[in-house]
């Protein structure tokens, strides 16, 4: 069994076509929840986001659980927006 690590990411809505976006380490935006930039201390990562508002709407944090195989949302509808939708 994988051990999993609890960390936060920021997310938000890409304000030309609404789809899910993540906060990258290099202050840029990603469609891929991969690319996030996880941190235990959301707050610098949240203020830089929020003074990004050409492109993002609203964003705001996730919790996610980091394992070997990577990071998933920890939160449904997170995975939803993650993901799409589930069978």
């Amino acid at each position: 069994m994988t051990a999993e690590r609890r960390y936060q990411v920021v997310t938000a809505n890409r304000v030309r076509d609404g789809l899910s976006i993540y906060l990258t380490e290099a202050g840029e935006w990603s469609t891929s929840i991969a690319d996030a930039l996880c941190t235990v201390d959301s707050a610098a990562a949240l203020a830089r986001a929020e003074a990004d508002r050409l492109m993002a709407i609203v964003p705001y944090v996730i919790e996610v659980a980091a394992t070997d195989n990577g990071v998933s949302p920890v939160d449904l509808r997170e995975k939803i927006r993650a993901y799409g939708p589930t069978a």
